[in-house]
């Protein structure tokens, strides 16, 4: 009878998984009361898979992509638990599971609650981001200490319940730290994206996994704070052109005006005319001002010394670096150049005077004698 019941189980010969899914991580492979692992199995561990064999709650191996017969000299660790005196000939019990090592890409991330920023141009403000990110099991004995235990099935789901809130605290510090204004958060997502995997990369390392990249596709200020925003930048656009943009304004008004939705078209005609008129005294302001404004011009008087032309009220000359105006000679009163009375003692400036030395005439005011050097100060 005891011989009959031990041929009824099912002593495994090939121990394979056909991943057919795209978010499983982990499959323990199904094993019955009946099911029982022999000497010169195999076991068949396809590319991006590695098998973890557990016996009584222990790690007993890890087998990567190959295929393998099951032998004593192949397991040795299952081989030591076991003890087994005959050589691993006897069947025995063991939990085999596959754990996926490809990468699992397009994993979305989002923030649940926005991120507080003090910006230069807006002052606190909230801004929410989203994207995504990738990463594989890199350690397959911590992962399974650290994450699925003895799960039947573990998805990728289940893993970014745990992985979601660290990306989210890496993209916070990432962007708190930068201090970088609202406005030019766009043009650094490479940065951040950079500085958010070196983060973050520790955090994922105590559960055996590594984030393969994190790709930030949004971050955005609040929809009041973008609504000023757009009028910030309308005003900027019109600021030097509020004139085309009231006459823009007004022809719109006189051409509805004209349209009339009650049919009176003589009272459109009046509504258009005197808007029409009022529309052309803006014109001819503004063509007046630019007129006035291209006319006008700068006096300009010529250099004492050089004859240069210069600017009316200019101290130096821009050629000669000559200092302008002139001295009274009897009260020492600075008066404007080329002037022919002193306004303080009513001297006649235009009189020649004569230099002491060499008794020729220079010009009122003059500092030295042009013939002869003489300082005429002294």
């Amino acid at each position: 009878m005891g011989l009959f019941n031990f041929m009824k189980k099912q002593l495994l010969k090939v121990i394979e998984w056909e991943d057919k899914t795209k978010d499983t991580v982990v499959y323990r492979y199904p094993l019955t009361d009946r099911d029982e692992i022999m000497n010169s199995s195999t076991l068949i561990v396809r590319p991006s898979q590695c098998a973890i064999f557990v016996h009584k709650g222990q790690v007993a191996d890890i087998f990567g992509p190959g295929t393998y017969k099951l032998a004593t000299e192949n397991i040795p660790f299952l081989t030591k638990l076991l003890s087994l005196p005959t050589g691993f000939n006897s069947p025995i019990k063991a939990e085999i599971y596959y754990v996926n090592t490809k990468q699992f890409t397009a994993q979305k991330w989002g923030t649940q609650n926005p991120i507080m920023l003090r910006d230069a141009d807006f002052g606190n403000v909230r801004i929410r981001g989203f994207g995504v990110y990738a990463y594989k099991v890199d350690e397959p004995r911590k992962f399974m200490e650290e994450m699925f235990g003895t799960n039947q099935v573990y998805t990728c789901q289940d893993i970014n319940e745990q992985c979601k809130p660290l990306i989210i605290q890496g993209v916070t510090d990432a962007i708190a730290e930068s201090k970088i204004s609202a406005l030019d958060l766009a043009a650094n997502y490479k940065e951040f994206s950079q500085t958010i995997q070196e983060v973050t990369q520790p955090e994922f390392n105590k559960y055996g996994l590594k984030l393969t990249s994190i790709v930030i596709e949004n971050l955005s200020l609040p929809e009041e704070v973008e609504k000023a925003l757009d009028e910030r930048t309308k005003l900027g656009v019109m600021e030097d052109k509020m004139g085309t943009y009231t006459q823009y304004k007004m022809a719109n008004a006189v051409e509805e005006a004209a349209k009339n939705p009650n049919g009176n078209s003589l009272a459109g005609l009046g509504v258009g005319l005197g808007a029409g008129a009022t529309l052309s005294q803006v014109f001819q302001n503004n063509l007046s001002t630019e007129n006035k404004e291209k006319t006008k011009s700068t006096n300009y008087i010529e250099c004492t010394k050089c004859g240069a032309k210069i600017k009316e009220g200019a101290k130096f000359c821009p050629e000669c670096g000559q200092k302008q105006g002139s001295v009274c000679p009897k009260c020492g009163t600075t008066v404007k150049a080329n002037a022919k009375f002193c306004p303080e003692c009513g001297e006649n400036l235009k009189k020649a005077t004569k230099c002491p030395k060499c008794d020729a005439e220079v010009t009122p005011g003059a500092k030295f004698c042009p013939e002869c050097g003489q300082n005429l100060e002294k």
